[in-house]
């Protein structure tokens, strides 16, 4: 089987982390490596996750950086695995054979990448799902009508990341949103679908917080678009920042 490396950044989220290495040290995966790279946490971060006795290797890095973006390059510099994923310090995978099962798909299909579906969950009660998020099938066409995979879903091979490139640091919030795009539309890499929930991820991310930071994200998502040098569909400029504010409206 493949060997995945999972990379989680931190920063502060003594109240998580343990959840989110607990998720990847459950995986029945067998050839899996963890690397965390810490920010430089000062709310015990390390002291949580250093209490746990490891199945799989893990490899932590603690300094200082200039934000998540610039720690997933760095822990994408560190992978030693065949397939690479990231797993958000504040998210857990959905059962214990996730990884196993996207091992078993890159490796039965001539894909370069996979994704699957995610759900939001209340941060106190992650069994309590609060929005569906079903990815669909691939179609390079539906990045043009604003459509994208759950990031923390996506799964891609290292050699593509090394021959396509890391996380574009000044896109701010949509470097995840730009390098799929990058990948997926500008390289024309190839990706399996696999119809089940892969991650459940709390809700709250930093561009999900408030209606302003939603907005501010779609405008970064555009920026992504004008680097690659390509042009979505007039609407899609406004069907990405309308779903934006009517989730903000319905958020739980």
């Amino acid at each position: 089987m493949p060997k995945i490396s999972i990379i989680t950044t931190v920063y502060n989220a003594a109240a998580t982390i343990r959840d989110c290495f607990e998720s990847v040290q459950s995986q029945s995966c067998s050839n899996l490596e963890h690397i965390i790279i810490d920010g430089g946490s000062t709310d015990g971060t390390l002291d949580v996750i250093k209490t746990y006795k490891p199945r799989y290797d893990v490899k932590i890095v603690s300094e200082p950086d200039h934000g998540i973006y610039d720690g997933m390059n760095k822990g994408l510099n560190m992978a030693s695995g065949d397939i690479v994923g990231i797993l958000n310090a504040d998210d857990i995978y959905a059962d214990t054979d996730i990884l196993a099962t996207v091992a078993e798909t890159l490796r039965d299909e001539p894909a370069d990448a996979c994704y699957g579906n995610l759900v939001y969950v209340r941060p106190e009660n992650t069994d309590h799902v609060v929005r569906y998020w079903q990815a669909g099938s691939f179609s390079r066409r539906r990045f043009y009508w604003g459509w994208m995979p759950p990031h923390p879903t996506f799964f891609a091979r290292r050699s593509t990341y090394t021959a396509h490139g890391f996380f574009n640091k000044d896109l701010g919030s949509a470097a995840d949103y730009e390098l799929m795009l990058r990948f997926l539309v500008v390289h024309k890499i190839t990706a399996a679908y696999i119809p089940r929930i892969l991650v459940k991820m709390r809700v709250g991310g930093a561009s999900n917080s408030t209606l302003k930071s939603r907005l501010q994200a779609n405008a970064m998502d555009r920026k992504a678009w004008k680097v690659n040098n390509l042009t979505p569909y007039p609407w899609t400029l406004h069907i990405k920042p309308l779903r934006k504010i009517l989730q903000w409206f319905i958020k739980p």
